[in-house]
């Protein structure tokens, strides 16, 4: 399904400035320090021409001037259109001056300036406020430095997030679609409430407890949950927070951690993401004295140097478990594994349940049809799917969330918010017979789920989108696989029988076949290779692949195999239903959508079946 990249008008950044009375006081004192010279260079740049005491008598003589105004020795004169500046001695009568000259004052305005205090505090300031603001200066330089220099000094001290007694807490009613897990956890809060009845019994605690499960199944909200069910405080880093530029500060941080929270027993410290820290030792290049590695050591001695009594339990989460140190999961650091898997059909339903309180929603909702509907949904998706209804439900001037808005919720959630780019008649054909390929190769295939919807309303970055109901299962057997191949191939096949062409909409289907028959052959061991796996763990560095170039190119070949059978079957089937392919895709361009019991309608029952075989 074809891709498309769309630009984004960014929002301009609203920049926000905190100054603390300190450095408002600082800053004060530069902008007075600024205007105090901007003033007297202002008061300067006014300055008139100067001129000798004989012109200002002449000019007196003559009328010309209509004020002076006297200062201790500073004349300023002011004529019609200017203003002269003048000297005389200090202490000499201004009167008593033109008088002399034969030059009376009766008809010139004559005003005497004490000027004597102003110019006493001018020179005083002019003195001290430099002084000033250089002990102001430099005193917020060092306590700039002095900041820097705890901050340097604090890079050892743990980052970790305290969540107290006093925090409001979550418990394990909060949590759903795990009971399992919840059932594993349950001892780790007896333990912790109760630990006296397991030292009687001569029984340590739990030092660690490792819970493994995909992004979103509630890893982090399960350890919290453990913590407010002991009621007792939840220290929370994660792994990436130990890391820095600076070597030895990961383990510093580490023991900062751990001294904290033993002042605080009985406790949990919950690692998030553990991975980042805790990968197998020599499997990088840098060998075994980077700093991740010394972070993990160091948490290695930390968790092997509890005491029995020590009511401190360490809860880790990855969705990478294969990766990690041996030392890291072997008994007496992290006893216990629990496993969170995806939610089944029971564990959806709750999960929905604790997710719908505080929305309104239209009576007899059918929420068993909506727990069978999002199949493969983690808690964290079904969380965002109800809100996503909320908010559309909100847009459209809703009084409650009906099934409509949660089913437009869900396909949201899982393919993205439509888009409904331009394209051409050319362009929308080609899309609906891509889909009408891919449907009608699934319609003939008996193992695999039925369509669900089938749109050419574009999705995030896909023109259309062939939907599937599909159903728990544990087990995945060769033929659905082959079945699921032969349907991604579907719109490839469509596209070469009608249009005797290729194009780029098939690119992420190609890319899901490909996936899926090298897994077939690499680690399922479903090819004529035989029941063997050629999927190898982390390595280091300086070690060399196992796998010889003569099985690579074997191993090229069997998934070439497996997608060409795929991709003949699909092309078969197209061919013998031709009639229905460009009806179907009549009917997606009238429509653009068709839901499905319009699509079974349409297509009637089964009529035949072509096997594919690999």
């Amino acid at each position: 399904m074809a891709g498309s990249v769309n630009g984004k008008r960014k929002k301009p950044k609203i920049i926000r400035v905190n100054l603390s009375w300190k450095n408002a006081l600082v800053y004060g004192f530069v902008l007075l320090f600024m205007a105090f010279t901007f003033f007297g260079f202002n008061q300067t740049a006014k300055q008139q021409k100067t001129v000798p005491i004989s012109q200002v008598i002449s000019d007196v003589k003559e009328g010309k001037v209509s004020e002076i105004s006297v200062s201790d020795t500073k004349l300023t004169v002011t004529e019609k259109d200017k203003t002269l500046i003048s000297t005389k001695e200090p202490g000499q009568n201004v009167y008593q001056l033109f008088k002399d000259a034969g030059v009376p004052l009766d008809k010139t305005k004559v005003t005497v300036k004490d000027d004597a205090a102003l110019n006493s505090w001018i020179n005083i300031l002019s003195s001290v406020l430099p002084i000033v603001l250089m002990v102001a200066f430099f005193y917020f330089i060092f306590r700039q430095a002095r900041g820097a220099q705890e901050s340097i000094f604090s890079f050892g001290q743990s980052k970790a997030k305290l969540f107290s007694k006093d925090t409001p807490r979550i418990k394990f009613s909060d949590v759903a679609g795990v009971d399992e897990a919840k059932q594993e956890l349950t001892e780790i809060v007896d333990f912790l409430k109760h630990p006296e009845k397991y030292r009687a019994m001569g029984a340590r605690t739990p030092k660690g407890v490792l819970m493994v499960g995909p992004s979103g199944t509630g890893k982090t909200l399960l350890a919290r949950a453990t913590a407010g069910e002991a009621n007792v405080p939840f220290f929370s880093m994660a792994g990436s927070e130990f890391m820095e530029m600076l070597v030895g500060v990961g383990a510093s941080r580490v023991r900062d951690l751990f001294t904290t929270a033993k002042k605080s027993q009985p406790a949990i410290i919950f690692i998030d993401e553990i991975d980042a820290i805790g990968r197998q030792r020599g499997a990088g290049f840098m060998g075994g004295h980077d700093e991740r590695e010394q972070t993990l050591n160091q948490i290695l001695v930390e968790m092997d140097g509890f005491t029995p009594n020590e009511q401190l339990v360490v809860m880790a989460a990855t969705n990478r478990p294969d990766v990690l140190d041996p030392a890291l999961i072997r008994p007496g650091r992290f006893d216990r594994r629990v496993i969170l898997d995806m939610p089944d059909v029971v564990g959806r339903k709750a999960i929905l349940a604790i997710h719908a309180r505080g929305k309104p929603f239209v009576k007899n909702l059918d929420w068993e049809k909506v727990a069978k509907r999002t199949v493969g949904f983690s808690g964290a998706d079904l969380e965002n799917m109800l809100n996503e209804a909320a908010i559309l439900a909100a847009r459209l001037s809703k009084k409650a969330i009906d099934m409509k808005t949660i089913e437009e919720a869900a396909t949201k959630v899982k393919l993205g918010p439509e888009k409904r780019r331009l394209q051409s008649d050319e362009d929308k054909k080609m899309t609906a017979y891509h889909e009408a390929g891919h449907a009608l190769v699934s319609w003939q295939m008996p193992h695999l789920d039925p369509i669900h919807r089938i749109s050419i309303v574009g999705r995030s970055e896909s023109l259309g989108q062939t939907e599937i109901a599909p159903e728990d299962r544990v087990h995945e057997t060769k033929t659905r696989l082959i079945e699921q191949i032969a349907m991604a191939m579907g719109g490839r096949a469509a596209e070469s029988l009608v249009f005797s062409e290729m194009t780029t909409g098939a690119a992420s289907d190609l890319k899901k076949a490909t996936k899926l028959a090298r897994l077939m052959v690499v680690e399922f061991g479903m090819s004529d290779l035989g029941p063997i796996t050629f999927d190898e763990p982390e390595r280091s560095f300086y070690e060399s692949n196992s796998i010889s170039d003569n099985m690579s190119s074997k191993i090229d070949a069997q998934v070439k195999k497996i997608t060409d059978t795929a991709y003949n079957q699909a092309v078969k089937i197209l061919k013998k239903f031709r009639k229905k392919l460009d009806a179907l895709a009549q009917e997606l361009l009238k429509k653009e959508t068709l839901e499905s019991e319009e699509f079974a309608k349409l297509m009637g029952p089964r009529i035949s079946y072509i096997p594919a075989k690999s």
